[in-house]
């Protein structure tokens, strides 16, 4: 199935994307400038990195000054803002004059990070009202939300080696919720308020959740990263966080980004979309694909029951996404494992997972 966007609809466009400097708002801004859009980043920089903004700018021949300027950076008609989103009066000026807004910016990690920091991750309630309200208040033509398969209720996840697909409607299943921790609520609730501006102020919205993104930019908070960085380094024992036996559904980054682009262009009434793939991997056997792709073989491989591991099985029903945008992935986990190992080799980033 062939997705299609129109590239008149993002030409000199003003677009702002929120947590925009992170792992996948990075890939976002680049896709976007690729299409023709004037994209303002905002960003705090808590999770996210100039640098990452700097290689997106540079790919593209944009020259520009590293030097801040009352918290922003210029490059041609691209702009980087470093914006607190949990303040209110930052948040509407950098929403003014804004036709789209796409709103990935939260408090996010893996699930080492949201089991030990949900604290933290209530931040994204405030975060959320912020950004819709003054989307709204702008009179922004289209808002994009970036939510996740964590609004998914826990115990139709607990089984290993299940079958079964999450389908959008699953998130309210039998009338009630029962999201994954702190963060999961929080999305969901962010979900819940953007369709009540729809409702009440006619706020033109859509809404993709992501299941599993991987890919070059990634820190190590998540699997597959931590996975790879602990490879290259030759990590002995090896370590694999649970039995290994438990299940994911991952999905390539640019097929996200994809995804998120043409649901932000094709749905307006807040209708939510799983962007993910229907292929479920243990992670042990992740592992072992990464271990072979590195060329390492450790003489120890642990598993960890002790470490936080998340639900057991968990993949996405995508057929409403195949219906109403014409999208699917297209990234094997093998080729996307490359790539994302390549990189990793290449650019040795930086840690910041607090759990090892």
């Amino acid at each position: 199935m062939k997705s299609h966007f129109r590239a008149s609809y993002w030409k000199e466009v003003e677009c702002l994307v929120t947590g925009g400097a992170g792992f996948i708002g990075s890939h976002l801004v680049e896709r976007l400038i690729e299409l023709g859009a004037n994209v303002t980043v905002a960003d705090d920089l808590s999770h996210g990195l100039l640098d990452n903004i700097y290689e997106v700018w540079t790919k593209h021949g944009l020259k520009f000054n590293k030097q801040m300027n009352n918290g922003e950076i210029h490059a041609s008609k691209q702009t980087f803002i470093k914006c607190d989103l949990e303040e209110k009066n930052q948040v509407k000026e950098v929403v003014k004059d804004k036709e789209i807004v796409i709103h990935l910016g939260a408090v996010i990690g893996g699930r080492g990070y949201i089991d030990t920091h949900p604290a933290e991750c209530c931040k994204n309630f405030a975060i959320n009202h912020n950004v819709i309200e003054a989307a709204s208040n702008a009179g922004v033509e289209r808002f994009h939300y970036s939510s996740t398969a964590c609004v998914y209720p826990v115990p139709m996840q607990l089984e290993y080696g299940s079958s079964y697909f999450l389908g959008e409607e699953d998130a309210f299943k039998d009338g009630w919720a029962n999201c994954d921790q702190e963060y999961g609520w929080a999305k969901f609730m962010g979900e819940i308020e953007l369709q009540a501006f729809k409702k009440q102020h006619g706020l033109k919205c859509s809404i993709s959740r992501y299941m599993s993104a991987y890919g070059e930019r990634e820190n190590d908070t998540h699997v597959v990263t931590a996975l790879i960085k602990k490879a290259v380094e030759r990590r002995d024992p090896y370590v694999i966080w649970g039995s290994g036996e438990q299940d994911r559904a991952f999905t390539y980054v640019s097929d996200i980004v994809e995804g998120t682009l043409l649901t932000t262009e094709k749905i307006t009434d807040g209708t939510p979309v799983n962007l993910g793939t229907t292929r479920r991997y243990k992670i042990k056997d992740v592992a072992y694909k990464i271990l072979e792709l590195t060329g390492y073989k450790p003489n120890t491989i642990l598993f960890d029951t002790k470490k936080p591991i998340g639900v057991l099985s968990r993949a996405l029903d995508i057929s409403r996404a195949r219906q109403l945008l014409g999208w699917e992935p297209k990234i094997t986990l093998e080729e996307g494992l490359k790539r994302t190992s390549d990189w990793y080799i290449k650019v040795k980033p930086k840690s910041i997972e607090t759990i090892e």
